[in-house]
């Protein structure tokens, strides 16, 4: 007969089933993140309504001229470029704010007692990023077809764009947050994202910018992005070995600088 099991005693400190796989650690923070940000009202407003916002007014409109003569030229260019901001939105500037406070709160003092390490926390947020995305592109693109926009060029090269877009932006929110307090992240955040909205290549492409801004542009995450959409999804004439390595560039950059100097609280 087998021995009888023994009973555990109030002492026992034995593991009780094996620890979670790194992936599946990762997975469970992405959907605490994705509900985090779908339930915050001023990142919505921020990642989709100000996009779809400008969109229709420059497209309908010129009040503020962005190049094209007509609204079929001007909807061909918005569409890629409006789509870069809301990547921008959703991948740096929404992150970095609300990195920034879950810091000073604390909130996010708790997960480096945790097997999250800081490159599954940038993972996590990579990955609820792009599913917020999915969304973001659905409802762009869908409103520049309404509007008259088609893309005319390799558009399903726009996919590796976007993938790039945003971990080299989400890293980059990432560093600033983990490294500055949270009311000075807030202001950072909102400056960058409007001095990168007017010339960083997005609304005005680095070829309409005057100077070497239109060079400086070309080398920023928020230039590269823009003009590989262009390049992919609209009539754009721009080799995209040169988007694509600037992205690379950047995102080697910020992953760097979130595994060196990211804090937990602040």
């Amino acid at each position: 007969m087998n021995a009888p099991l023994k009973p555990k005693t109030a002492t026992d400190l034995t593991p009780v089933g094996k620890p979670a796989k790194p992936r599946q650690v990762m997975g469970a923070q992405a959907g605490i993140e994705l509900r985090l940000m779908m339930g915050n009202g001023e990142q919505i407003l921020l990642t989709l309504i100000i996009p779809v916002i400008l969109l229709v007014g420059f497209s309908l409109t010129n009040f503020v001229n962005l190049g094209g003569e007509t609204r079929s030229e001007r909807v061909d260019l918005l569409v890629p470029a409006i789509l870069a901001l809301a990547i921008m939105s959703s991948a740096f500037t929404a992150q970095a704010i609300a990195t920034g406070f879950d810091r000073r709160s604390e909130a996010i003092k708790f997960l480096g007692t945790t097997p999250l390490s800081r490159t599954g926390l940038l993972s996590a947020k990579v990955m609820a990023v792009f599913a917020i995305q999915v969304g973001q592109v659905g409802v762009i693109l869908l409103i520049g077809l309404l509007l008259g926009w088609r893309a005319s060029g390799p558009w399903p090269l726009a996919v590796v764009f976007i993938a790039l877009g945003t971990a080299a932006f989400t890293s980059l929110g990432l560093a600033l947050a983990g490294v500055l307090r949270a009311e000075i992240t807030l202001a950072a955040a909102n400056a960058i994202y409007l001095l990168l909205l007017l010339g960083g290549g997005i609304l005005i492409p680095p070829d309409d910018l005057p100077g070497p801004l239109g060079l400086i542009a070309r080398l920023l995450p928020s230039g590269a992005l823009a003009d590989g959409l262009r390049g992919t999804l609209g009539n754009y004439d721009v080799s995209l070995i040169g988007p694509t390595l600037v992205l690379l560039a950047w995102t080697a950059a910020g992953s760097i600088a979130v595994r060196r100097t990211f804090k937990w609280t602040s």
